[in-house]
């Protein structure tokens, strides 16, 4: 079973991909090393999952975020590489949460990514990760997530 078939069983649809919002590029192919701009929970009409996590009560939706994040980067994967079914390792995740200096549960929030990753790649979908709080992010999207991923030849 693809990656994109496991998700779709779970009733996860992998969007389109977005052209970047700035000077950048989504993505940068080294060799087998893959790295990912960051990515947040992106609409398909080009706008963002907006606002800041101030309690527990708004760990789900953040964690929503997540998701949606992760599915834009599956989106992405797939423009540089092809097919996800490439997709040899997802090495690291940097995971920054719009939060207040009191939320500390950043983690459960970065886990909507890990938990996609997880669920798309199996085993070459665990990682190394960092989840921290920031005052602020682009667009003032709730969360945004780069990653580095190995890709198989």
């Amino acid at each position: 079973m693809t990656p994109e078939e496991r998700l779709a069983e779970l009733g996860f649809e992998i969007p389109a991909a977005l052209p970047p919002n700035g000077t950048y590029i989504p993505y940068r192919l080294l060799g087998n090393t893959l790295y990912l701009s960051g990515h947040g929970p992106r609409l398909p009409d080009n706008s963002y999952r907006l606002g800041r996590l101030d309690s527990d009560e708004q760990v789900p939706a953040g964690y929503a975020d997540a998701q949606l994040a992760a599915l834009n980067m599956l989106a992405t994967i797939k423009l540089a590489v092809g097919e996800l079914s490439r997709v040899e390792a997802v090495v690291k995740l940097l995971g920054m949460v719009h939060a207040s200096t009191t939320f500390r549960r950043h983690t459960k929030v970065i886990d909507g990514c890990s938990d996609i990753l997880v669920k798309a790649f199996g085993e070459k979908g665990m990682h190394a990760r960092s989840a921290v709080g920031v005052s602020s992010l682009p667009h003032c999207m709730t969360v945004e997530i780069e990653a580095i991923l190995h890709i198989r030849d």
